[in-house]
């Protein structure tokens, strides 16, 4: 196990540098935020001012090696928009992505995996059909179509809950439900795909010719199994949501890592696109690392490889 995690670390080291590069090359050849920050009556001397204050007339060597060695000990600068050291904006937004993705992606959960057992175990009957139907409409939808329709009917029709915003849990149940929604459809065809797949192994018509009760060969025996690819999926889409979920915090006006780095982007915001970026990628490399770790305790060729 330690020469597992001592390989997973340097693996991560690797593309967390990558990653690093790729989005300060492509934050720097985006447009010069110069333009944007001063007004419009702003001089060119003033622009050449604001470039070198802000350390945009170095090398870019040496501004990726700036950016690099302060990121390291968790200065990731200061915003140009807000005027705040970029670390304070993450951690007042984190929270509530954090909130949102941990509420959604247990909604996926609870539904989409006894909803695609339930197919698998039904297949070839009309609730394969029906349910195989609801998935697909699920995957078709998009997410802004679904969260406006919600808020018009739960919110504008109904004034059951509340358009946007956060504060009380009623804030996020429409946020939630519409990010759980395309979770829901794909952990539930993919749930179905594997117990299809695993009730037709050997060792499951073994468990039924030994007399074993059919509640136990479905989850004792064949769900341990077809949870493998779930699990990584939910990983997976935890790690997205983590990332931002911009479509629907946008439509929810949720004050998100989502919003925080689309305005960013928008605003040519270099320091603050590095820092969100760079604790996206930490986030994806630490969930992929406990998905592996899961691995080993669940499949037991994985622990002898």
């Amino acid at each position: 196990m330690i020469i597992f995690l001592i390989r997973r670390l340097q693996l991560s080291i690797v593309v967390i540098l990558g990653v690093s590069i790729v989005v300060f090359l492509i934050s720097r050849i985006s447009g010069d935020p110069a333009q944007l920050m001063l007004s419009m009556y702003a001089t060119q001397e003033d622009i050449a001012a604001f470039r070198q204050i802000m350390g945009l007339d170095d090398p870019l060597l040496v501004q990726y090696w700036n950016f690099l060695s302060h990121a390291l000990q968790g200065d990731f600068g200061n915003s140009y928009m807000h005027h705040l050291p970029v670390s304070y904006l993450i951690m007042t937004h984190l929270p509530a992505t954090l909130k949102l993705a941990v509420v959604s992606m247990t909604i996926s959960v609870i539904i989409g995996v006894p909803a695609g057992v339930i197919i698998a175990i039904n297949k070839g009957s009309y609730i394969e059909r029906i349910g195989m139907l609801l998935a697909l409409f699920g995957q078709s939808t998009p997410v802004f179509w679904l969260g406006l329709m919600l808020i018009l009917v739960f919110s504008v029709r109904l004034q059951w809950l509340p358009a946007g915003s956060s504060g009380t849990w009623k804030h996020i149940v429409l946020p939630a439900i519409t990010l759980a929604s395309w979770s829901i459809t794909m952990i539930t065809r993919v749930t179905y795909s594997s117990m299809v797949d695993v009730l037709q192994k050997n060792y499951i018509t073994v468990a039924h010719a030994k007399g074993l009760h059919r509640r136990m060969v479905f989850v004792r025996h064949a769900l341990k199994n077809a949870l493998i690819p779930v699990i990584t999926l939910v990983g997976l889409r935890f790690g997205v949501v983590l990332g931002g979920a911009v479509v629907t915090e946008t439509v929810f006006a949720w004050p998100g890592m989502g919003r925080l780095a689309i305005n960013a982007v928008y605003n040519r915001d270099y320091p603050l696109i590095q820092g969100t970026v760079l604790i996206v990628a930490v986030g994806f490399v630490l969930i992929s690392t406990v998905l592996d770790i899961i691995y080993r305790y669940i499949d037991p060729r994985v622990r002898l490889e």
